[in-house]
This record gives C-alpha cells, structure tokens and sequence, in this order.
C-alpha cells in the first residue's frame, strides 16, 4: 500500500500541497502589491526543484573512492578492495527505469572488487518486487562474492498481515538472495582467508533505535566463536547507522562499520540534509578513536526523487598502517 501510493502522494505534495502554503505564506507576509509576484516565483521554484528531483536527480550515480587505514589490517590484506552498494530499493527499478540497477552492477563488476557488500533494503516492502531484477542482479561478480545484510524494508514490518504471513514473505525475500549465490548474513559472520590471514565480515540483522524499527540485531550472536587473537580485523555490516553508538561500539571491537538506511535525505542544500534531524550519522565517515563508520547514501530509494544527494557506489580499500 505504501509503495503503490508513495510517488503519487509526493508529487501530490511537492507539486500541489507545498505550493499552495507557500501562496499563503507569501500572501501574509508580503505587501499587497507584491505577494503574487512571489507566489508564483515560489511556486515555480518549488515544481523546478521537484521535477528535477523525480526525473534527473534520481538518475545521478557517483562512484567514490576511499582508503580505510588501520594497524591491524593483516598485511596479505593490504590493498583489499570492499566495493559497497547499499538501498536498492529495486522495486522503484521496475519497467523503464531497470537501466538504472543494470548500470549499478556495471559500475560496481568495473571495479573489479574483492568482495561486494550490500547492506540492506534490496526491496521496497515485498519479495514479489525481487523477481524480475534476478537476471540482473546474478550478474554482480567479485572475488570473494557478495556478502550482503538485511534492511528494515526487507522485513515484512510495514505490511497489515498476520505473523504467519510476515514470516513466510521474509522467508522468501531471504531464499531470493540466497538463490541469487549471495551470502546473505543473519547474526552471522564470515572469515575470508589470505595465507595465513584472514579478515572478519560480519552481518547483523537490523537494529534501528526508533522502536517501530526492526530490532533483530544480536552482536554477540553475531560474533559467536570469534576472539581477538584468532582474527583480530573485523567489518560489521550493519543497515541503520544508530546500532553504531548503541550497539557495535559498546559491545564488540569491529574496526569498521558500514550502513545506509538512510539515503543521504535524498535532499542536501548548501550542506543540510532533513536526515540530520533524525540521524547523528546520516552520511559518510564518523570516527570513534580507531574504529569508523561510513553510512553510504544508498543506490536508490522509495521514492524516486534526489536532490543534492545522488546514488553512490562505494569502493574502500584497506590499507595496514606500518
């Protein structure tokens, strides 16, 4: 219900209801002579901005490119390229636009990564969505394979139907990214070796702080059987960037994080996002002594609309600090 009406009610809102208050506003606070010159500049300003949101803005991808340096990178893993993708959202992929997610998995196989991680929200609200970017979506290669976590629009959260139901749609959202050869984490953990080293990646399920997220995190279930001796470089993967401060930090010693969910606002001017109302860590790097976390600001979303805040495929090599 909310995927069917959430494009018509944004630009019902966008185009329609923000016009209008800005009509009023400008009506009573400007002098008679001029407020309807200034409605109408508002309110094309406003349509501008909206439609270029929905049909350029939401087309934009960037590539960025990052090091994360560390001590205790293990010296066989000095150079090892994480290609990051986050927020699919896929079922806004649908019909014409599936050229969108064709060129992401181009992009990211270009980069000729070690491992990929995708950290969650791969579809809207439903798995039915999932089928018919499969084929496009097997195409993804690396190394290491694809590693990848879920989002809270992964689970049936948001859908008006009894748990049994819920559980048999998240079962089959879980069996879609395990059939696309995905290695697809639920308070799991994998070891990739190199030699004699070997790193950690590490998948939690999500855990949101607004309780009406979903809240299946376990760290310790997550990291069960690890100790620090025998492999001492972990990356979590994680969907909501608040388990950084109140769960990750606090219980467990993970390097390195990365998240989305967040999806940059979608909306960033002269530098401000409405996502940093919400969210301490909505984007890019935040740091806590020797451990980070990057929020990636997601592949797609919902609602087809970004503005100064495009798609991002993420590339971050480590690299060990001598």
């Amino acid at each position: 219900m909310i995927a069917r009406y959430a494009i018509p009610f944004f630009l019902i809102m966008g185009l329609v209801v923000v016009p209008l208050l800005l009509v009023l506003l400008c009506r009573w606070l400007l002098p008679k002579r001029h407020w309807r010159k200034g409605a109408i500049v508002c309110t094309l300003v406003v349509w501008a901005l909206v439609l270029f949101g929905h049909f350029v803005g939401y087309q934009e991808l960037e590539v960025h490119r990052y090091d994360f340096v560390s001590a205790d990178v293990p010296q066989a893993f000095d150079g090892y390229r994480i290609v990051q993708f986050s927020d699919a959202h896929v079922g806004t992929m649908t019909g014409s636009r599936q050229w969108l997610l064709q060129r992401a998995v181009d992009s990211i196989n270009a980069l000729k990564p070690d491992v990929i991680v995708f950290t969650g929200d791969l579809q809207n609200l439903h798995p039915e969505e999932l089928e018919e970017h499969q084929a496009v979506l097997r195409q993804l290669r690396a190394k290491d394979g694809v590693i990848s976590v879920l989002g809270n629009h992964d689970y049936p959260t948001y859908l008006d139907c009894d748990e049994a139901t819920k559980e048999d749609l998240l079962r089959q959202t879980i069996d879609f990214e395990r059939a696309l050869g995905w290695k697809l984490l639920l308070n799991e953990h994998r070891i990739i070796r190199r030699d004699s080293d070997s790193i950690v990646i590490a998948g939690m399920e999500n855990w949101g702080k607004p309780k009406r997220m979903p809240r299946r995190g376990d760290v310790a279930k997550t990291l069960a059987g690890l100790s620090p001796d025998s492999c001492p470089f972990i990356i979590m993967l994680q969907h909501d960037p608040t388990a950084w401060e109140e769960k990750i930090l606090p219980e467990c010693e993970a390097q390195l994080t990365l998240s989305g969910h967040t999806h940059g606002g979608q909306f960033k001017l002269f530098g401000w996002s409405p996502a940093s109302l919400s969210y301490k860590e909505w984007n890019d790097w935040a740091y806590k002594d020797d451990r980070a976390l990057f929020v990636s600001t997601g592949l797609g979303a919902l609602i087809p609309f970004r503005l100064g805040i495009q798609g991002e495929i993420v590339q971050i090599t480590l690299k060990r600090r001598s």
